[in-house]
C-alpha cells in the first residue's frame, strides 16, 4: 500500500497535511473558547483526529523527511492564512504578509537551493 503512493507528488502531501494540521488547529482553538461540555469534547475530538491526519499524511510523503521541512514551512504558512481567512475571517496585515513573504522565500531556498 505504501508503494501505491511513491507515484504522488510531495505537494500533494504537503498540502493535505498542512490543510489537516491548520483546520485541526483552529477547531480546538474554537472549541477551547467558544465551547463546553459535549460540544468542546467533540470538536476537540474531531480536531484531534485532524492534527493525527496531518502527522500521518506528512509522514506519507515521498522524500525524506530533511528535504520536505522547508516546503512545508511555506506551505503552512500559506495555507494558515487561507484558514484563518475562512475561520475566523482575520485578513492579515502587513507585517504577517512581510514576515511571511520571508518564511516563504526561506522554505523555498531551503527546498531548492542544491
Amino acid at each position: 500500500m505504501i508503494k501505491s503512493f511513491q507515484n504522488i507528488h510531495p505537494i500533494v502531501f504537503l498540502i493535505i497535511a498542512t490543510t489537516l494540521e491548520v483546520s485541526g488547529d483552529a477547531i480546538i482553538r474554537t472549541c477551547v473558547y467558544n465551547h463546553t461540555g459535549l460540544a468542546r469534547i467533540g470538536l476537540g475530538m474531531v480536531g484531534a483526529l485532524l492534527l493525527l491526519g496531518y502527522g500521518i499524511s506528512l509522514n506519507l510523503a515521498p522524500v525524506e523527511f530533511s528535504q520536505v521541512v522547508g516546503l512545508y514551512i511555506a506551505t503552512l504558512f500559506v495555507v494558515w492564512q487561507i484558514i484563518n481567512y475562512i475561520a475566523f475571517k482575520s485578513v492579515p496585515t502587513t507585517p504577517i504578509l512581510a514576515g511571511g513573504s520571508l518564511i516563504v522565500a526561506g522554505g523555498l531556498i531551503v527546498t531548492f537551493w542544491k
